[in-house]
């Protein structure tokens, strides 16, 4: 978004609050029927829930929709809990089945079941299995509703039966090619059909299909679908019989909602599945207050490590100047290696299985940063204070980067391994982590040379 477009949102914005205070609903309607259905969406993003929902009750029909469909599953959530039956059940029943199923994940059970049970009988039985498959699995998130044709139909066919589809199929730019046993054997996208003579057979056109299976990690197959530059990734079941198609607009969908939530949890707080300025405060302190408890309790490492060596520090009181110098140094090294592996995780680069690999790289980082910060910091300390608490700053700096380095980058391929998210071990936990051992490295290494 651009700044001059960030600049008309916060003018809306601002005029919308100031006809809602005033309570004049006519001039509100007014001032929303020519705005665009996207700086709409923008604007539902700064509001609460009941300005939400007396604003939506002001959009024609059409809008409404559109604009419904736009926001994030959360705030369609929210929204919902706002309106009448008869306003829920229409939008609902509006919704494709994936971004139904998708919806249906944040809404509380009571309300999900009732959404399901008002829906016509046709699209709850595709919406139902849709909800059958595993949470995160990409089956969650496909399109039941494609175009699909057979290897041995005519171009002509093939068309007339896009034409038929025009209205309730989601895409209809890449079509799947099946046998007689509905299995995939091919792909054809729809400016080859228009460019082909009307009699060519599909299989003299067809390419061969790449696909996901509708088990597959959403993530996995969203990073494939737009890896492949592909408008549409066909999804199949175990035994390679297409049961959905994942488009590219719900696969980037998926890979923002997926990098929203890996960002957060490396800053050391949950996702929090919706627009900052539309979320309640007591939501903001409910992701953040977790991760400061248990960052704190791993605190009290630190804490336990300064107290076993509190005689040392009593001998040479200079040593506790360079503590917050040592273990922020070592935080930031493995915080460093751990989102550089986390993103190559996400993109595919690395493997748990190339674990001796990534060590082997991250030591050796760990080592040329550590002898060029420890070089520097043997200079300083050597001028200010003494050669001997020199080396002391000098070879913790090349220990704790090494170590740090070698924990950072190891940490969230482990995760994957154990099926854990990597972006939990990331930041918040290395930095507690190091931040004990590179004391135990430091005030080992000090007792050594100064002989304490």
């Amino acid at each position: 978004m651009t700044t001059q477009q960030i600049h008309v949102i916060d003018e809306l914005t601002a005029e919308i609050l100031q006809q809602l205070a005033n309570q004049d609903l006519a001039a509100l309607a007014a001032t929303l029927a020519p705005v665009p259905d996207a700086e709409l969406v923008s604007v539902f993003e700064r509001l609460t829930l009941r300005q939400r929902a007396v604003i939506f009750r002001l959009l024609p029909k059409e809008t409404a929709v559109a604009v419904f469909d736009a926001l994030d599953p959360a705030l369609q959530g929210d929204l919902l809990e706002g309106l009448h039956d008869t306003e829920v059940a229409r939008l609902f029943a509006e919704l494709d089945p994936d971004d139904r199923a998708w919806l249906l994940e944040e809404v509380p059970a009571v309300l999900a079941t009732r959404l399901l049970r008002d829906l016509p009988g046709s699209e709850r039985a595709l919406t139902a299995a849709l909800l059958g498959y595993p949470q995160g699995s990409v089956g969650r998130r496909m399109t039941p509703e494609y175009v699909s044709v057979r290897e041995r139909a005519t171009v002509a066919i093939a068309l007339d039966r896009v034409r038929d589809r025009l209205a309730d199929a989601e895409t209809v730019y890449t079509i799947p090619v099946l046998d007689n046993a509905r299995r995939i054997v091919g792909i054809v996208s729809l400016r080859e059909l228009l460019a082909a003579d009307p009699n060519a057979e599909i299989s003299t056109l067809m390419q061969e299909a790449h696909t996901a299976k509708a088990a597959d990690s959403a993530e996995e197959a969203a990073r494939r679908c737009t890896d492949l530059s592909l408008l549409a990734l066909p999804i199949v079941d175990s035994e390679q019989r297409l049961v959905g198609m994942l488009t590219i607009d719900d696969a980037v969908r998926i890979l923002e909602f997926e990098e929203s939530e890996d960002s957060a949890r490396q800053g050391g707080t949950e996702p929090l599945r919706r627009p900052y300025l539309s979320t309640p405060v007591r939501t903001l302190v409910r992701s953040r207050v977790v991760w400061l408890l248990v960052l704190a309790v791993g605190a009290t490492l630190t804490v336990q490590v300064l107290e076993v060596f509190e005689a040392t520090l009593e001998q040479v009181t200079v040593l506790a100047l360079f503590v917050p110098l040592l273990i922020g140094t070592g935080g930031n090294t493995g915080n460093q290696a751990a989102t550089t592996v986390t993103r190559a995780l996400a993109l595919g680069d690395v493997r748990p299985r190339d674990i001796l690999r990534v060590l082997s790289r991250e030591l050796r980082t760990g080592a040329m940063l550590g002898l060029l910060l420890g070089t520097l910091g043997f200079a300083i300390a050597s001028l200010i204070y003494s050669i001997e608490i020199g080396l002391v700053i000098g070879l913790t700096l090349l220990a704790v980067c090494t170590v740090a380095a070698a924990v950072g980058g190891s940490m969230p391929l482990l995760a994957r391994a154990v099926k854990v998210d990597p972006a939990v071990f990331s930041n918040p936990f290395i930095s507690t982590f190091v931040d004990a051992t590179g004391l135990i490295v430091y005030f080992v290494i000090a007792r050594t040379i100064l002989g304490l």
